[in-house]
């Protein structure tokens, strides 16, 4: 086969496979899970070198120190702005109440059509955040981290699933998907990063332990 023609044809199944790649990744459940991009897993292991390893501390701890939720944009409060960020063909009413759309949950693997079959996790729950420092914010700090739509803080999954993480961190729980925990810890340690927060030992021997494979 002339060279000319050779290259040719590869150049068509080189463009078709990138098409196909491409259909496929837009229709992936993940492509509906908007939570920020985690930074990379090298530096994810860097900022957990860098983490204050510290008992935790939970005295005082009460859920309305951290007031929930703001309003983000427009009629639009934290949750409705997540569920909306989350969601596939998510319609809103003049409340930016999510009237109809598609959601699927990255933790668990489930698709929802009902906005009320959602949670929005904090990823680093409020309690946690209180356990490794918060206990000595403001109201105001605690607040924007309780709001924090630009670190991957926030994100929509199914109800029962968050409910059953609770206030854990990754010692004792991680989302059941695996191809979902490299995610998971690289924004974990981020959060905790950013916010200067500790790290017990059994959580930093976790997060150690997953981060190996990012």
């Amino acid at each position: 086969m002339p060279r000319f023609y050779a290259r040719r044809r590869l150049s068509i199944l080189a463009a078709l496979t990138g098409l196909l790649a491409s259909a496929a990744l837009l229709n992936s459940p993940n492509a509906s899970a908007a939570l920020p991009t985690p930074v990379s897993g090298a530096t994810a292991r860097g900022y957990l070198s860098q983490l204050t390893v510290a008992t935790e501390n939970r005295t005082g701890y009460n859920r309305d120190l951290f007031p929930l939720w703001i309003t983000i944009s427009g009629s639009c409060n934290t949750r409705e702005w997540i569920l909306k960020r989350d969601g596939s063909n998510v319609v809103t009413n003049s409340a930016c109440t999510a009237t109809s759309g598609s959601w699927y949950s990255p933790y668990d693997g489930a698709t929802w059509t009902a906005a009320s079959d959602l949670d929005i996790d904090h990823l680093v729950p409020l309690a946690e955040a209180w356990d490794s420092g918060a206990g000595k914010w403001t109201t105001a700090q605690r607040q924007a981290f309780a709001n924090d739509v630009t670190r991957p803080q926030l994100i929509a999954v199914t109800d029962n699933v968050n409910q059953a993480k609770g206030d854990q961190d990754p010692a004792t729980w991680i989302p059941s998907r695996s191809d979902y925990v490299c995610t998971y810890v690289r924004a974990w340690v981020q959060v905790k990063y950013y916010y200067n927060l500790s790290v017990d030992s059994a959580e930093k021997t976790a997060l150690t332990k997953d981060l190996a494979g990012c």
